[in-house]
């Protein structure tokens, strides 16, 4: 007689009843290496770019591998690159691995390169909107300062 399996979380990949409330695991978009994509790529996934594409991508999360090519704008949440982008970049989070090139502007809240990666533009922090959760500055005790002709003006 055989002992029954023990359980193991799949992340709700069973489909069973009992794991209502799981998420289903996302499946990366595979962009092979023997593939050019010729316009955009949009979606909430995650995209594993092998292959070519030409043209803008939108996505959650972004790795492409050391035959990947991108020439285009990137938006995504997290970007991975250890092969070829030709064009603007904006993530929260942006590595460069040691095989990465990148031609364009890159901005980011986390930017980390490994030596030996390849990154021309300009590195730009994201800008927080304002009344973002920032320190605060002590404002001076009187909110006015006098004009050249001796009036307090109001600062704003």
């Amino acid at each position: 007689m055989k002992a029954p399996a023990p359980k193991t979380d799949n992340g709700g990949a069973s489909g069973s009843p009992d794991a209502a409330g799981a998420r289903k695991p996302k499946v990366a978009t595979l962009i092979a290496e023997n593939i050019t994509i010729e316009g955009g790529v949009a979606g909430d996934g995650e995209l594993h770019v092998d292959g070519v594409v030409r043209g803008d991508i939108r996505v959650a999360k972004l790795t492409i591998g050391e035959t990947g090519h991108v020439e285009g704008t990137i938006t995504a949440e997290s970007v991975e690159n250890r092969g070829r982008i030709v064009g603007a970049v904006t993530a929260k989070q942006v590595r460069l691995h040691a095989s990465a090139y990148v031609d364009g502007d890159i901005t980011h809240e986390q930017l980390a390169m490994e030596i030996g990666a390849f990154f021309q533009g300009r590195s730009l922090k994201f800008q927080r909107p304002a009344g973002a959760q920032q320190p605060q500055i002590s404002a001076p005790a009187s909110p006015s300062l006098p004009k050249p002709d001796g009036e307090p003006k109001s600062v704003a």
